[in-house]
């Protein structure tokens, strides 16, 4: 179950990061400041917007899904609970001398 969660999440991040450098930024884009026609697109210049932010949004929710999922489920594998700090160790040393 875990490694088919893993492959989602794999899956979602790759997608996620696609779909937002697809998007336009809310700013003129830099073609448009040299004449470029940047609004003739195949979903027209508002329904493409509509559709990546909620594409975004959508993936976002399955990302954060998923990595707390993830969290838990490997959480609940492992045998002991421990903090990530829980393996290191504090050891002060003097100051150097001049």
């Amino acid at each position: 179950m875990i490694y088919l969660i893993t492959a989602i999440h794999v899956i979602v991040s790759l997608l996620l990061v696609v779909i937002i450098l697809l998007q336009q930024g809310k700013s003129a884009d830099l073609a448009a400041a040299f004449g470029g026609q940047g609004s003739q697109t195949a979903f027209g210049p508002r329904s493409a917007s509509n559709l990546l932010t909620k594409s975004t949004t959508w993936l976002a929710v399955v990302f954060v899904f998923t990595s707390v999922t993830l969290t838990v489920m490997l959480q609940h594998q492992t045998a002991s609970h421990h903090s990530v700090l829980s393996g290191t160790t504090t050891s002060q040393s003097a100051p150097a001398k001049k």
